[in-house]
């Protein structure tokens, strides 16, 4: 039976993995939900290139360019009516992002929106603050690669963000070079710190919430908890058991992708430093992100296209997001 289905497709161009969602619009009794029904993830690790020469390798620019291409003929197959395609901390500090982005424009027709800091928060801010409770004030908590997004929610209402370029990548060849301790390092990690520590106690932040690959794949090797609650203490053992496995070890026996196996600790350590900076013992780990935002901002962008009862709306209502099965390596 060919039941039609309208679909968006988000693609997040990060600086660990190129990620794309193609989710359907589905619309039953008056209720709108955004289900995945496509998930693909690939360990492109652009920031590799980037945080350690600057750029992005020729090989790897090839590999890139070959990637989007199976994404572009992927959303073909599956009759995507619209897709958004945004580049993070990587494409946005590479000397040749500008040029491989203007290369993929000519070849595939498809346009890379490289977002700072600033917009990043302002997808993630359009899925986050649904999950939130009231009277409950968060330090939201989101490590990508090449750098980490804070914003804090007063009452549901965003009352501070600020981004800092520290992220699992940059820590980790930091680590490996013993870059990590030279005072420029120090000096932006104390910036983190205070920036934190002044805005948790201004805002009375009680609790975190954290997004992205690394915290929720520590939450699944942690909890079940179907609240999506995990304790400070609970990552912390968590990370000091894996801190004492090699690499084979968390490839073969914690089962984790290469890629995610020698990042997770330092981005582990950056959400544990947050939250005993921000004083608070417990997590939100909702399995939302960057890329659940962009499809929420196409469904906002092309809702009378979307809406059955058609008419115009000033005001799309906010689909339930089903994520599930949980977000895969």
């Amino acid at each position: 039976m060919n039941f039609p289905l309208r679909k968006l497709a988000a693609i997040d161009i990060g600086s660990n993995a190129v990620r794309c969602q193609i989710s359907a619009v589905l619309y039953y009794e008056g209720r709108y939900r955004l289900k995945r029904v496509e998930y693909v993830r690939f360990p492109m690790r652009l920031g590799e290139d980037v945080f350690a020469s600057g750029e992005i390798s020729p090989a790897k620019e090839e590999k890139f360019v070959k990637f989007l291409h199976s994404l572009r003929l992927l959303m073909e197959v599956h009759d995507v009516a619209h897709y958004l395609v945004c580049a993070t901390s990587a494409m946005r500090s590479a000397a040749n992002g500008a040029a491989i982005a203007a290369r993929v424009r000519q070849e595939l027709g498809m346009e890379i929106k490289v977002i700072d800091g600033q917009d990043e928060a302002f997808y993630i801010n359009r899925v986050i603050e649904h999950v939130l409770e009231d009277k409950r004030h968060y330090l939201h908590i989101d490590v990508g690669g090449g750098s980490t997004e804070f914003n804090i929610y007063h009452d549901r209402r965003k009352v501070a963000a600020q981004s800092f370029e520290i992220g699992s990548i940059r820590r980790m060849q930091q680590e490996e070079s013993g870059e990590a301790g030279t005072e420029a390092q120090a000096e932006l990690w104390a910036r983190m710190e205070a920036w934190v520590r002044h805005n948790a106690r201004q805002y009375h932040v009680t609790r975190a919430i954290g997004t992205g690959g690394n915290i929720n794949k520590i939450f699944s090797l942690t909890s079940s908890d179907p609240d999506k609650h995990i304790t400070r203490r609970a990552i912390e053992t968590t990370l000091n058991r894996l801190a004492g496995l090699s690499m084979t070890e968390r490839v073969n026996v914690a089962m984790l992708n290469p890629d995610r196996a020698d990042v997770i600790i330092p981005a582990g350590h950056i959400y544990l430093a947050a939250m005993q900076w921000a004083n608070v013992s417990t997590m939100v780990v909702p399995d939302i992100g960057l890329k659940d935002g962009m499809l929420q901002a196409l469904f906002e962008e092309f809702f009378d296209e979307m809406n059955p009862d058609g008419g115009h709306n000033a005001h799309p209502p906010v689909p339930d997001v089903q994520n599930s099965p949980a977000e895969m390596e």
